[in-house]
């Protein structure tokens, strides 16, 4: 009789279970505002400074849920950002699963690529958030600078395409710093770079545009101190900027959908 009491409780315990996330993913998830988001975003980033990470989203419960839902139900930043080893995208806003869509590319630039993926990032999981995040002692920015200032290094066939993208950047901190001069520019350049790389965004994505415009979209740059660990918040005006500067160019991409 025991035995049968066992196993019926056991049966009982896990309709429970079963029931409860079944309860769970079916909820109606009510995504942060683009306002919002950066709030969790700066938020999540003290907590890493200030040694008072809480690693949310990581354990069972969250992986069953990435495994049962549609990660466009709880996203809610889309970033781009280096490769570099030294910016652990997820760790640095103190996010886990399911939290951010991430574009990772040498240099954070956004050449086809990157810009289809952060396309992918806002219209389909529709995250109501994009953090363009350059970060300090970029290698892309240094190389090309370096380059420019004529101390040019030998670079595998593949890499000169992907950082051609951050060369006007670095053109423009000289021209905006013209009392800097040599490998002293780069802090400036680095931030340049996450300008352009706005401006290549908007220049290429028209659907990025139309749902910037809409309010749907927030798009913010900052830069990573990979000393420190702080994220460093830009003038959110200049991107406003930005896109009145690409919305008057005639060069603009206007096709919004891909065509045969």
């Amino acid at each position: 009789m025991k035995k049968v009491i066992r196993s019926l409780t056991l049966v009982f315990t896990a309709l429970l279970v079963i029931t409860a996330q079944s309860f769970a993913s079916e909820q109606k998830v009510i995504k942060p505002s683009p306002d919002e988001a950066l709030i969790i975003m700066q938020n999540g980033n003290k907590r890493f400074v200030s040694g008072k990470a809480i690693y949310p989203h990581n354990d069972s419960a969250r992986l069953h849920l990435a495994g049962t839902s549609n990660q466009g139900d709880y996203a809610y930043a889309t970033v781009i950002a280096c490769s570099d080893s030294r910016v652990p995208v997820e760790l640095i806003f103190d996010a886990g699963v399911m939290d951010i869509f991430v574009v990772r590319v040498a240099g954070n630039v956004c050449n086809t690529d990157e810009v289809g993926s952060i396309e992918y990032g806002l219209a389909h999981v529709h995250t109501p958030l994009l953090v363009v995040l350059g970060h300090t002692q970029c290698g892309a920015v240094t190389a090309v600078t370096q380059e420019i200032i004529g101390q040019k290094h030998q670079l595998e066939r593949n890499i000169p395409p992907l950082i051609n993208a951050i060369e006007p950047a670095v053109k423009r901190a000289f021209e905006l710093h013209r009392d800097v001069h040599g490998d002293n520019i780069i802090p400036f350049a680095i931030e340049e770079n996450v300008w352009q790389a706005v401006h290549d965004l908007f220049m290429k994505s028209p659907a990025t545009r139309n749902i910037v415009k809409n309010g749907h979209v927030r798009v913010v740059g900052a830069i990573y101190d990979v000393a420190t660990g702080k994220v460093n918040w830009l003038d959110s005006t200049k991107v406003v900027g930005i896109l009145k500067q690409v919305e008057a160019s005639p060069d603009k991409q206007t096709a919004v959908f891909a065509t045969d």
